[in-house]
Order: C-alpha cells, then sequence, then structure tokens
C-alpha cells in the first residue's frame, strides 16, 4: 500500500478541463459563481467523472454532491472534498483540488484493485465562496445541520436571486436527505492561499483549525446634496463613515496584532455620482482571528467606532450579519495522521492555522476533521494568477491518498 501513488498528470488533466468552463479570458482562471449557468456545467462535468468511476452519487435539497466507493465493510466512510464554485476573479485550484484530487484517490485506487477497509467519499459542497450567496460555506453547513435547508433555500443572492429557485433552475435540487449523514472522518486537500509554506521552502501543512470569521453588512444613511453648494458642516456625508471605518478596522488590526486581519472588501455608493454627496453607503467587514475572545473585541470596538463615526456625520447606521463562526479546532488524530504521513513521504511539513474559511470547518461540527495544505506561488488566490507546482500538487494528493486510507483503516 505504500507504493501507491497518484497519477499526476491525470489530476493536471481534470484540473484544466474544469477549469475551461467559466474561463476568463487571457488568463488561467475562472468565475463559476454558485448555481449559475457556468455551475450547472461545472457540477455536470464532475458528476460524468464520477459515474465514470462508478460512485454512487447522491444530491441533496441544498445541492451537495456525494460520491461513495464501497469498502470491505459497510459504515461511515472516509470522505474528502471541497467546493467547485469561485469567486467572480477566481484561479484553478482553490476547492477544486481538493474535489479532483478525491477522485484521482478513487482511480487510483479502482485501478491497483485496492479495496478499503471502509468506503470513501468525495463530495463537492455548494456555495462555499459566498460570492453570490451569503453566507460561505452554506452546502456545508446545512450538511451538517447548522441551517435548516428551508432557510437556506430563502436566501437572497447579490443579484435578487434565491438559492432555492437557482438549485431548481439547474437541476440540483436533489432528494437525499438533511442533515447529511455524518462521516467516519473528514479530511479536506486545499491550496493554503497564502505565503508561509512557500516562504519556510516547505511542501505540506498539518491545518490544526480554522480562524473565527465575522462578516458585517453596514448601511450608512445620510443626505444627497450638491457637493459644490453645500458647506462641509452642513453635510450628513455617509462616504465619509465608509471611508473612516476601513482606515479603523485596518489599524484596530495592526494594533491587536496577528492573527488578527481585517477587510473593506465591498463598498457601493448612491446615487454615485461624481459631484452629489452621496445618500447612503453600503460596505462590508471582515474580522478574522483563531481566538473567538479576541475575534469579538475586534467585533466590539469596530461597532463602537461605527456608531460613533455615524453620530459625528449626523447619519444613521444599519447592520446585517452575513456569517459568523467561531474558530475550529481540528481532531489531533486527523492532525498527526496528515504530518506523520507527509514525514513518511519525505516532505518538509509543518502545522499551521487556515486564515481562510473552508468545508472542513462545518464537518468538524460532526466527525473527527483535518485538512492538507500545499503552497500557493506568491500567496496568491481568489485570483486568475493562482498557481500551484505540479510537483507539490502530486505531493498534496498522495498524502491524501495515504490519510485517506490509514483513517479507513481505523
Amino acid at each position: 500500500m505504500t507504493d501507491l501513488h497518484i497519477d499526476i498528470d491525470r489530476l493536471i488533466e481534470r484540473l484544466a478541463a474544469l477549469a475551461e468552463i467559466g474561463a476568463i479570458a487571457g488568463t488561467e482562471g475562472c468565475a463559476r459563481l454558485a448555481l449559475t449557468d457556468e455551475d450547472r456545467a461545472g457540477r455536470d462535468l464532475v458528476v460524468s467523472w464520477m459515474h465514470d468511476l462508478e460512485l454512487n452519487v447522491t444530491i441533496d435539497g441544498i445541492g451537495n454532491v456525494v460520491g461513495v466507493m464501497a469498502g470491505s465493510t459497510e459504515g461511515a466512510p472516509v470522505m474528502t472534498g471541497s467546493h467547485i464554485d469561485t469567486v467572480r476573479t477566481g484561479g484553478r485550484y482553490d476547492g477544486n483540488l481538493g474535489v479532483l484530487a478525491g477522485l484521482e484517490v478513487i482511480e487510483t485506487l479502482r485501478i491497483a484493485n485496492v479495496t478499503p477497509d471502509r468506503p470513501l467519499a468525495v463530495a463537492f459542497f455548494t456555495d462555499e465562496e459566498g460570492a453570490r450567496f451569503p453566507p460561505d460555506m452554506l452546502g456545508s453547513l446545512v450538511y451538517v445541520g447548522g441551517m435548516g435547508v428551508e432557510e437556506a433555500h430563502a436566501i437572497t443572492g447579490i443579484d435578487g436571486a434565491t438559492v432555492g429557485s437557482e438549485l431548481d433552475r439547474i437541476g440540483y435540487l436533489g432528494s437525499a436527505p438533511l442533515p447529511g449523514a455524518a462521516p467516519h472522518a473528514f479530511v479536506e486537500l486545499h491550496v493554503e492561499q497564502g505565503p508561509v509554506l512557500e516562504t519556510e521552502g516547505l511542501t505540506i501543512g498539518a491545518v490544526t483549525g480554522v480562524q473565527g470569521i465575522s462578516w458585517t453588512e453596514v448601511t450608512v444613511t445620510g443626505q444627497s446634496n450638491h457637493a459644490g453648494t453645500t458647506p462641509m458642516e452642513l453635510r450628513r456625508d455617509p462616504g465619509v463613515v465608509a471611508f473612516k471605518v476601513g482606515s479603523f478596522v485596518h489599524e484596530l488590526a495592526h494594533e491587536l496584532g496577528a492573527p488578527q486581519v481585517a477587510t473593506v472588501g465591498r463598498i457601493e455608493m448612491h446615487p454615485n455620482l461624481v459631484n452629489v454627496v452621496p445618500a447612503s453607503a453600503t460596505f462590508t467587514i471582515d474580522l478574522r482571528h483563531t481566538d473567538n475572545d479576541m475575534l469579538l473585541k475586534a467585533e466590539r470596538r469596530t461597532k463602537d467606532f461605527l456608531t460613533a463615526a455615524a453620530a459625528s456625520e449626523n447619519c444613521t447606521i444599519e447592520l446585517r450579519s452575513l456569517a459568523r463562526f467561531d474558530p475550529v479546532i481540528f481532531d489531533e488524530t486527523v492532525v498527526c495522521a496528515v504530518e506523520n504521513i507527509a514525514t513518511a513521504q519525505g516532505h518538509a511539513v509543518r502545522r499551521m492555522p487556515s486564515g481562510a474559511g473552508h468545508d472542513a470547518q462545518m464537518l468538524a461540527r460532526v466527525c473527527p476533521t483535518g485538512m492538507v495544505f500545499v503552497p500557493s506561488v506568491g500567496g496568491v488566490s481568489h485570483n486568475p494568477a493562482e498557481y500551484t507546482s505540479p510537483e507539490d500538487l502530486e505531493a498534496g494528493a498522495n498524502v491524501l491518498l495515504h490519510v485517506m486510507l490509514d483513517l479507513a483503516a481505523t
């Protein structure tokens, strides 16, 4: 069994084929927002590969797709997987690697005539990015019972569509029950999406957990007026509030220190004209930390500042939580399996937390869970320039293969 290894050329071919769907012209990237026509085409392709591998494929009421390979015994499977939806300017590895490497694990075992002790499952979860329908990790959240399917179906996206109507439209409103059955264990292969592994000359990250995430949408309302004739002291300018808050959260992250991060990633002004004081400003605040107490502190400080800034400009504010997830600690048994197998295969490995959210953090609610990271060149992700070398892709997929076999034997 230690001689088993994946076929990197086959994995790269599948990554390239999936990246052609929603391809961004002139780049290596792709755009497949959740439940769009492009997402449907990507789903159809991956499901066809699952059927080619003779997996038992099911689709649930939030559109999560699970393909299962039988083991020599019955019982809950060892599951791997991730997502195939992307942000609007996505790369070809984020999420996709975890799903397609899972298929490569299955194909490797099929060719070698190896039957695992337990069943193995490969899943891709709906709307992991949250780029069209908040919150992120929506499909896996519903899978583990963290949100009811009816509530999820009612979520309205950035374009006014609802999750339920779009699932029905693209043909992925499935019948498999929710919450889904808990796996025996879950392990997810993913590109790091950060610079640590590359900077330190390492190949594998044994991920210890995922930092907490707080997403808030803020709407500040003032008064639209003429930009040339309205004296500064008589303005009610929501844009000023938005810019003050953006600067504040940046400074707050530096003050609190690593691993605190803070981002104002989207801002919209109305009426958004060069010579008009805006009537409203709507923007998002993304706060993350590995320690929940520190995350709560950042949230309180930000809300207090926002309230004061709005009052100083004689504006009103409305807050809407888009996502709030506590930090997650992964199972020590799975983390050790990743670390030990990577070391045995001759890779330089380190334990590390994840700065990004992943479906694995949801699965950790119901089963032992861990992740395998491989380097991202330049730390670039959510960008068409995202890249991980074939050698690192191969290393990560081989670690995944043997971690899954190891967990299936327990």
